[in-house]
C-alpha cells in the first residue's frame, strides 16, 4: 500500500493534470502543448501598474532606466523557471511547499503578505480598467471602478472551457497590446542609438529609486511565482526522469518567450514616454490619462490615444484574471482553506476597489498615476519574502532529486534576491527617515507602529532565509484540505439500526422516495417523525399561531401521511415548522432527539439556489447526526 500521508491535495484541483501532451511525440507538436502557462503569468508583467512606473520612469529620465527593466526581466525570466521547477518537478505550489517546512505563525504572515501583493496588484488592474474606460467612453472614473466589480465572473466563466480557452483568450488579448505598441512605436519612431545608452546601469536621484524599486514591484511580481508554480501543474505528462527534464526544458522555452514579450511592452511603454513626452519637454507624465491627452498632438495622429486605451483595458482585463487564481493558490496553499471562487474573486476585487474609491473621492482623479506607482512599490516590498522560500525549495537536493538547481543557477538566485531586498531595505530606510524628519507626520506613529513593523518584517526576513537551512532534514505532514486516508478495520464496521428517525416532508412528487428510504433504514422497530415546515407570509409573521389556507391544509397532509404509515404498522408522529425551513427542521430534529434525519433533494442548482435557497445545505451544518439525502 503507498504512503499518502505526505501527498497534498493537486493545485488548482479544477484545472491539474487537465491538458494531455503525450499524445504527439514530435518536438514541436510537444512544445504546443506545453505553451500557455507562463503566457498568463505574464499579462502580470504588463498590468496597469507597470505602464505607470514605465511612463514615470519615461518621462522623468527619458532612456536611462530601461537597463532596470532588462535587469527585471532576466531576474524575472530566472525566478519564474525556478517556480515551474518547482511545480513540475514537485508537483507543489510555492505556498504548498512553504506550509511543509515552516511553522504555522511564519505561514500566516507569509500569506498576509502574499494576500497584500494581490490586493495591491488588483488595485492597479481596477485602476487600469477605470481608465481605459474614461479614455475610451467619457466615462467618470469612480464609475468605471465600480463597473470592474462585474468582471468579477470572467475567470468563472472561462474555467468552463478549459484551461487550453482560457490560455487562448488570454493570448489574444497580449495579442492586441502587443499590436497596439507596435503602431506606437511606429508613429513615435524613436533614435535607436539613444535607447542603447539606457542600458548603461545609472541611477540619478532618490525619486529615479523610487521608481526603479517600483519598476522591478511592477516586473517581478510575488503573486506570479506562486501562480506559475500551480500553472504548470495543469500539463499530464508521465512521472518519468526523461519527461520530467523535457517540461522543464519546454517549461523554459515557455517562460522565455512570453516574458520576452512583456519585456518589449514595458519597453515600449518607457520608450514612448521618453521619445514623445521627455524629448518634448513634458517631465512630470506619471498619469496614464495625461500621456494619453498628449498622445495626439504630439504624434499627430488620433490612432495613437485610441489603441493606448484599448491596449489599456487588455491589459487590465488580462491581468485580473490571473490575479484570482494566485489568490485562490495562496489561500488553499498556505490556509488549507478553499472557498467558492466567486466569493474569493468578490472579496479581493473590494478590497481594491475601496482604496481606488476613497483615493478618487479624496485626493481627486489626477491622483491615480501616483497610487499606481505606489501599488509597485508595495509589490516589490513583498518579493523577498516570496523569493527566499522558493530559492531554498529548488536548491533541497533531499526534496528535489536529480533535478535541483546547479550551483551557477542557486548563485545568480541569490544575487537576484540580495539586489531586490537591498534596494527595498534602502527605500524603506530612506522613508522612514523622511517621515522621522518630517513636522506633519506623528512621531509617536513612527515609533511604535512603523519601526516596530520593519523590525518583524527584517526578523521574518532572516527566519524564512535561515531557517530551512537548520531544518533541511525535517519532514512536516503535508495536511489536506479533506483529511488523511486512514486504513478502515473491522472493528470500525459496526451496524447502525437507526432508532428515531426524522423525516423532512414537502409534498412534492419526491415524498414517497423521501418516507420509503427513510424506513428502510429503520424498519418497524424505529420511532418516525414526519417534519413539514410551513413558508406562508402569515407563516414568517406569526409562527405557530398562523391560521391560514395554507397552513391548515399542510397540518391536514403531514396527519394523513402519519395515519397512512400507522396503518402499515410504523410508529409515526407528526411536527409542523413555521418560517424559514433549515432552522425548523433543525430545531424539530433536536427536540426529537434523532439519530437520523432523512430529506428528499429539492433538484435545482445555479440560479434557482441563489433565489430559492439551499434547505438541505443550511440543514446539515446545524444538525449533529446523519444526514441522508434522497433524489
Amino acid at each position: 500500500m503507498s504512503d499518502r500521508k505526505n501527498e497534498p491535495m493537486p493545485s488548482l484541483s479544477e484545472v491539474n493534470s487537465s491538458v494531455e501532451v503525450n499524445k504527439d511525440k514530435r518536438f514541436g507538436r510537444k512544445l504546443l502543448a506545453f505553451l500557455g502557462p507562463a503566457y498568463l503569468v505574464s499579462v502580470g508583467y504588463m498590468d496597469p501598474g507597470n505602464w505607470a512606473t514605465d511612463l514615470a520612469g519615461g518621462s522623468q529620465y527619458g532612456y536611462q532606466l530601461i537597463w532596470v527593466l532588462l535587469m527585471s526581466n532576466l531576474i524575472a525570466l530566472l525566478l519564474q523557471s525556478l517556480s515551474a521547477r518547482l511545480g513540475v518537478v514537485r508537483g507543489r505550489d510555492l505556498a504548498q511547499a512553504s506550509r511543509e517546512i515552516y511553522p504555522p505563525v511564519v505561514n500566516g504572515a507569509l500569506y498576509f503578505l502574499a494576500e497584500i501583493a494581490i490586493a495591491a496588484c488588483d488595485l492597479a488592474e481596477v485602476l487600469g480598467m477605470a481608465i481605459g474606460l474614461q479614455l475610451l467612453f467619457d466615462l467618470p472614473l469612480m464609475w468605471g471602478v465600480c463597473i470592474s466589480v462585474l468582471d468579477t465572473f470572467l475567470l468563472l466563466f472561462l474555467l468552463n472551457y478549459g484551461m487550453r480557452k482560457m490560455e487562448a483568450f488570454i493570448i489574444s488579448l497580449v495579442g492586441i497590446i502587443g499590436v497596439s505598441f507596435i503602431a506606437e512605436m511606429f508613429f513615435a519612431q524613436p533614435v535607436i542609438s539613444e535607447i542603447a545608452g539606457g542600458f548603461i546601469p545609472s541611477i540619478p536621484d532618490d525619486t529615479a529609486l523610487y521608481i526603479a524599486i517600483g519598476i522591478i514591484g511592477a516586473t517581478v511580481m510575488p503573486h506570479n511565482l506562486y501562480l506559475h508554480s500551480s500553472l504548470v501543474q495543469t500539463r499530464k505528462f508521465d512521472r518519468t526522469p526523461v519527461e520530467i527534464r523535457k517540461a522543464i526544458r519546454f517549461n523554459i522555452i515557455d517562460s522565455a518567450i512570453a516574458l520576452n514579450l512583456a519585456f518589449f511592452v514595458n519597453a515600449a511603454i518607457l520608450i514612448l514616454a521618453a521619445s514623445v513626452f521627455y524629448k518634448n519637454g513634458f517631465f512630470e507624465v506619471a498619469e496614464i490619462q495625461d500621456a494619453h491627452k498628449l498622445l495626439e498632438p504630439l504624434l499627430g495622429t488620433e490612432w495613437a490615444p485610441a489603441l493606448f486605451a484599448i491596449a489599456l483595458i487588455a491589459a487590465g482585463q488580462s491581468s485580473t484574471i490571473t490575479g484570482t487564481l494566485a489568490g485562490q493558490i495562496v489561500m488553499e496553499g498556505y490556509l488549507n482553506l478553499r472557498i467558492q471562487p466567486w466569493i474569493r474573486r468578490l472579496v479581493t476585487r473590494l478590497i481594491a476597489i475601496v482604496p481606488a474609491l476613497l483615493t478618487i473621492q479624496i485626493a481627486g482623479e489626477e491622483s491615480t498615476g501616483k497610487l499606481l506607482v505606489f501599488s509597485q512599490v508595495i509589490l516589490s516590498l513583498q518579493l523577498g519574502f516570496a523569493i527566499i522560500p522558493l530559492i531554498h525549495f529548488v536548491s533541497d537536493r533531499t526534496k528535489m532529486g536529480e533535478f535541483v538547481i546547479p550551483v551557477y543557477v542557486r548563485v545568480l538566485a541569490w544575487l537576484s534576491a540580495i539586489i531586490i531586498v537591498s534596494l527595498n531595505g534602502r527605500l524603506v530606510y530612506q522613508q522612514i527617515q523622511d517621515w522621522m524628519n518630517s513636522p506633519d507626520v506623528p512621531q509617536g506613529v513612527i515609533q511604535f507602529v512603523v519601526i516596530p513593523i520593519a523590525l518583524l518584517a527584517i526578523v521574518l526576513l532572516f527566519y524564512t532565509t535561515f531557517a530551512p537551512l537548520i531544518q533541511r532534514n525535517r519532514s512536516a505532514a503535508e495536511p489536506v484540505p479533506h483529511g488523511d486516508f486512514k486504513e478502515i478495520l473491522k472493528s470500525d464496521l459496526k451496524s447502525n439500526s437507526y432508532q428515531r428517525i426524522a423525516i423532512a416532508v414537502d409534498f412534492s412528487s419526491a415524498v414517497h422516495k423521501t418516507i420509503s428510504h427513510a424506513l428502510s433504514q429503520g424498519g418497524l422497530g424505529a420511532e418516525y417523525l414526519l417534519i413539514h415546515v410551513v413558508e406562508s407570509p402569515g407563516a414568517f409573521l406569526f409562527g405557530k399561531d398562523v391560521s391560514d389556507f395554507e397552513a391548515i391544509r399542510d397540518k391536514q397532509n403531514l396527519e394523513q401521511y402519519a395515519h397512512n404509515l400507522r396503518e402499515l404498522g410504523y410508529s409515526v408522529n407528526t411536527a409542523l415548522g413555521y418560517g424559514k425551513p433549515k432552522f425548523a427542521i433543525a430545531e424539530k430534529t433536536k427536540a426529537f432527539d434523532a439519530d437520523l434525519l432523512v430529506m428528499g433533494a429539492h433538484g435545482h442548482h445555479t440560479l434557482k439556489d441563489l433565489f430559492l435557497g439551499t434547505t438541505i445545505s443550511g440543514v446539515r451544518h446545524l444538525v449533529t447526526i446523519p444526514v441522508l439525502i434522497v433524489r
